[in-house]
């Protein structure tokens, strides 16, 4: 599943000149946590003022939310997602850096994903990624052994498909944080040493 597939479509977009106490009350009737903060022109970046900054900012300290503008505590430029990222990035890039929902961004705003749209529409019970990137390795191994045994084994189509193999090994090691250690090709020239001549790369 992809950002665009669980994302939300009701955007609630503010202005940077607005007051906390409009952004207050522009969440309560949108019912959401967090607004994007609209851009000046179409070279601007977009913010997003959250709850969090709210409490932490404003209320925290005793301030006015009618004294007080959006632009004062924004994050601007906002981190911003791909409608076409899959989920588990999705979800990674929230936990590498610290975030709990982005506007959903293709050239202008499409919706705004959150870690609860993950939780709760990402399917990630039924479809685990982990599972789904296993079984893409296990096909892809099937077909680097189909294309060495047809087209031979220094072939472009065998070296090709080897490299596939190695490109989901490498993303399934990262997924797990640990570092790529023997890989399906290894195997494969523990069966066919002829093999490890046909992945020496000219530099």
């Amino acid at each position: 599943m992809k950002a665009s597939d669980i994302m939300n479509r009701d955007v609630a977009i503010i202005r940077g000149a607005d007051t906390v106490a409009r952004a207050i009350a522009s969440m309560e009737v949108k019912g959401v946590r967090a607004l994007i903060v609209d851009r000046r022109d179409a070279s601007d970046a977009y913010g997003i003022v959250t709850e969090t900054d709210i409490v932490y900012k404003v209320i925290a300290y005793g301030k006015d939310p009618k004294q007080v503008r959006v632009h004062e505590i924004m994050t601007k430029p906002c981190i911003v997602v791909n409608s076409d990222l899959g989920i588990e990035y999705v979800a990674r890039l929230f936990a590498n850096s610290g975030i709990h929902q982005a506007p959903v961004i293709q050239e202008t705003v499409l919706g705004v994903i959150s870690v609860t749209d993950i939780l709760t529409k990402g399917k990630l019970v039924e479809q685990p990624p982990a599972i789904r990137l296993e079984q893409r390795i296990e096909k892809a191994i099937v077909e680097a052994r189909t294309a060495c045994t047809t087209y031979g084994m220094k072939s472009k189509e065998c070296i090709a498909a080897w490299d596939i193999v190695e490109e989901l090994q490498a993303e399934a090691a990262h997924q797990r944080a640990e570092k790529l250690g023997k890989t399906a090709f290894d195997d494969y020239c523990e069966e066919f040493p002829e093999a490890v001549e046909a992945r020496m790369y000219d530099v």
